[in-house]
């Protein structure tokens, strides 16, 4: 009898030493860690779990569907039945009601005489940081893309005013009329001092990165307004286009380039899409909304259909191919205003006309 005993003791020393070496990896590992067992029960955790999810030691011998904080983790019930039905391991991103992001990895626990599983062992890494560093590059590409698109879209107005000046100017030295060449002269003058300072703008934005809150300042409203009036001329000529304002906010801490990219589409589409039997009346407005400045620019179209609505501010989107145009006005539009923290609404009806409704942060 002395021999089994002997080998008893042992075996209960070996249990012991292992149980003590288990313990001691979980009082000094830095990694967040659960053992919850095939009834979904909390068998034991690590200090930084407890950290994590402010759990104690009243909580273990608990389903984790009646400890607060690991019964609002995503899915987690689901995932450890998966790995346990399955006996393989899990990999999944997920958030906490605290909006942290954890990496979770769920590894069976196998009893390998029995070849079951008998539980899982659930590691949380924090990657917090990572998915903030992610979300900022892509902010940062965004608004590269809408940089590249802004610089694209914003030019043609200009040039196509030059190109008609020349062709304008041609005439007059053909007429010898020197009092048109002299004011043609002064509008291509014009035109080009708008083109280079955007230019300067564009280059500006280069140096400094796209982030739009590095390139802020005190914009005066009716000074871009007369800008881009300046730069529509001819279509506002053409089309007799009734423009008013109504400037209770004279100022805003805005990029001047991106706000008069904002205004440039706003009252460029406005003008293409008048109706045709009605003379374009457009109305600029600004006022105080709560935290923002609202910028409301109405027109009296052809408007927008309800169903529609939804995608006039998609990249390449085209409501009317008969209009000229590449559909990513009103693309960067949003994106220019949807960067700063801002907020864009369009109210419209089809033979009634349109309004935008621009929600900037004072």
């Amino acid at each position: 009898m002395r021999e089994p005993q002997s080998l008893e003791k042992k075996e209960i020393k070996k249990l012991r030493e292992l149980n003590e070496e288990l313990e001691n990896y979980f009082r000094n590992t830095i990694i967040p860690q659960l053992f919850v067992d095939a009834d979904l029960i909390l068998r034991k955790f690590s200090p930084p779990a407890n950290m994590h999810f402010s759990l104690t030691t009243n909580d273990i011998g608990k389903p984790i569907q009646e400890i607060p904080s690991l019964a609002q983790l995503p899915e987690m019930v689901e995932f450890i039945n998966e790995v346990i039905s399955n006996s393989c391991d899990l990999e999944r991103e997920i958030q906490t009601s605290d909006k942290r992001w954890f990496q979770v990895n769920i590894l069976p626990y196998i009893i390998r005489k029995k070849n079951i599983t008998n539980g899982v062992v659930i590691t949380f890494v924090d990657i917090t940081g990572h998915i903030n560093d992610k979300r900022d590059i892509e902010r940062i590409n965004a608004d590269h893309e809408t940089f590249i698109y802004s610089v694209s879209h914003d030019f043609r107005g200009p040039l196509t005013n030059l190109v008609l000046l020349i062709e304008l100017m041609k005439s007059a030295l053909i007429k010898n009329d020197q009092e048109d060449v002299n004011n043609l002269l002064e509008n291509m003058e014009r035109s080009a001092r708008s083109m280079k300072t955007m230019i300067y703008e564009l280059t500006d934005i280069t140096k400094i990165g796209t982030d739009v809150s590095d390139q802020a300042s005190l914009v005066s409203i009716e000074q871009i307004i007369e800008d881009v009036r300046f730069t529509l001329k001819n279509q506002i000529y053409q089309s007799h286009a009734k423009i008013t304002t109504n400037i209770t906010v004279p100022e805003l801490l805005f990029s001047r380039k991106n706000l008069r990219s904002i205004m440039y589409n706003l009252l460029s589409n406005a003008i293409k899409f008048s109706a045709p039997d009605k003379t374009p009346e457009i109305l600029i407005k600004t006022e105080k909304a709560g935290e923002y400045t609202l910028l409301s620019i109405r027109d009296n179209g052809v408007g927008i259909e309800e169903e529609k609505q939804g995608v006039i501010f998609s990249k390449f989107s085209r409501l009317r191919p008969a209009v000229e145009g590449t559909g990513i006005g009103l693309f960067i539009v949003s994106k220019m205003v949807n960067n700063q923290g801002g907020k864009i609404e369009v109210l419209s009806k089809v033979d009634g006309g349109t309004t935008f409704n621009i929600y900037l942060k004072s």
